[in-house]
């Protein structure tokens, strides 16, 4: 059993490689090929086959309407339009087209009368016998009765069934069932009685119908297209928050990591200068006061850190919502850095008080700006000067000190870089340098009524 059965399914190979396989291959897979490929050609190049149709049409319809109706020659065209035009609203609006067809095509028999069909060459009579004797049959008279008749152009009734097929396609179903009762009226009241039943039951409705069915393949697509757009929306929108997700997972592992390593080194700091003076003893008034100004500039410090880390953390806090240093910070930055030992002096002028952006803008260059000098130049005397006016100045003279202050612009640093950010970040300018003397300059100039930094 198992060799016949290996037999049979080799047979039945050797059958599908003889019989389906080529039908296969050069008629399915082809007809297919050439209705997807036709329906998408049709679908957007729709309107420009409609015309070129519609011209067709009309060029074969005008020379022969003289053959079919008793048609004036100087109407050939018009009558032959009217048959013919309304295919023009095939793809826009059927309905209306056959509304447009409908009307003139119910009329013009009645004005204009078919011509009755031509009977060819005169052919004797032919003597059939029959049962009840001899019968006289005219092959002529047969021809002539089948066909005459018809009150319309051949070319105005395929534009007809052109339209009927639109219709059931795009309209209503309202409209396609005025359209199929507006038409079987009209060919009652027309078509010749051999033809009548034919063409309203079977003609008609298999035109519509036909439309119908092209209705539900083209709505299938549509809705496949529509799912295959809305599952690469949602795929889009799934990265998106998975990358969101990602980000935000991230940014909380920053945050954790600077605060586990800034934030609680600041703290040790902070107690470690505030003990000094109570662990260590005989401490002077004047080391205490250095152990406080640092433990003062330590917690400010952790201070920022920890609203860094808080707008870090929530990815809906906007930077701007975190704290941020004013104008009425200045005068303490400056007090802090004094008593840190810094060599300072500053000047304070003018009444105009800041925007916010601006404000803060100025005091992070100073921060910066005291910062490099306290870094780059120990022990050398920094003069701070402040004008508020219609425009923030600011200047920065840092005098040489053991080491003179680099210019960062052009290496790894990041503080005059980023100062120069920030003031333009406010439509500000900002320039930093060397001095004649060997020190270094830092110069600003800031708009007193910056809008908010975003």
């Amino acid at each position: 059993m198992s060799k016949l059965g290996r037999v049979a399914r080799g047979g039945g190979r050797a059958l599908s490689w003889v019989t389906v396989r080529p039908v296969n291959w050069l008629v399915v897979r082809p007809a297919r090929w050439v209705g997807s490929r036709g329906l998408d050609f049709v679908t957007r190049h729709g309107t420009i086959l409609v015309w070129l149709v519609t011209a067709i049409m009309m060029a074969i319809a005008w020379p022969t309407i003289g053959l079919t109706h008793e048609v004036p020659t100087g109407l050939w065209p018009l009558v032959a339009a009217l048959g013919v035009l309304p295919l023009i609203w095939l793809r826009a609006a059927p309905f209306f087209g056959w509304l447009m067809w409908v009307v003139p095509a119910a009329v013009i028999p009645l004005v204009f009368p078919p011509l009755p069909p031509n009977a060819g060459p005169s052919v004797e009579a032919v003597v059939v016998d029959s049962p009840a004797g001899p019968v006289s049959v005219d092959p002529g008279a047969q021809v002539a009765s089948s066909a005459e008749g018809f009150p319309w152009q051949i070319t105005a009734f395929i534009v007809l069934l052109a339209l009927l097929v639109a219709v059931g396609v795009r309209e209503s179903p309202a409209r396609v069932g005025l359209t199929y009762a507006g038409t079987a009226f009209l060919f009652l009241a027309h078509l010749p009685s051999g033809m009548v039943v034919g063409w309203v039951i079977w003609g008609l409705g298999g035109f519509i119908g036909l439309g119908l069915l092209l209705r539900g393949l083209f709505r299938s697509r549509r809705e496949a297209a529509d799912q295959t757009r809305r599952a690469e929306e949602q795929t889009r929108r799934a990265e998106a928050e998975q990358a969101r997700a990602v980000l935000a997972e991230e940014r909380t592992r920053i945050a954790r990591d600077l605060h586990d390593v800034v934030a609680h080194r600041m703290s040790m700091v902070v107690v470690q200068a505030q003990s000094a003076q109570y662990r260590l003893g005989g401490v002077t008034p004047e080391v205490a006061a250095e152990f406080e100004s640092v433990a003062g500039q330590a917690r400010e410090a952790l201070n920022e850190v920890r609203a860094m880390l808080g707008v870090l953390r929530s990815e809906g806090h906007a930077p701007e919502q975190a704290p941020q240093p004013g104008a009425e910070d200045v005068l303490r930055l400056l007090r802090s850095s004094s008593e840190a030992g810094v060599d300072l002096s500053w000047s304070v002028s003018g009444e105009t008080e800041p925007g916010s952006a601006t404000a803060m803008v100025l005091y992070r260059v100073l921060q910066e700006s005291l910062a490099n000098a306290s870094r780059h130049a120990p022990g050398g005397a920094v003069r701070v000067e402040v004008d508020y006016g219609e425009q923030v100045r600011v200047r920065v003279v840092s005098g040489p000190g053991h080491s003179r202050p680099r210019d960062t612009s052009g290496s790894g640093g990041h503080g005059i870089p980023g100062m120069s950010a920030r003031a333009a970040s406010v439509g500000g300018q900002l320039s930093a340098g060397p001095s004649p003397d060997g020190g270094w300059v830092v110069s600003a100039t800031l708009p007193a009524r910056a809008p908010a930094a975003g």
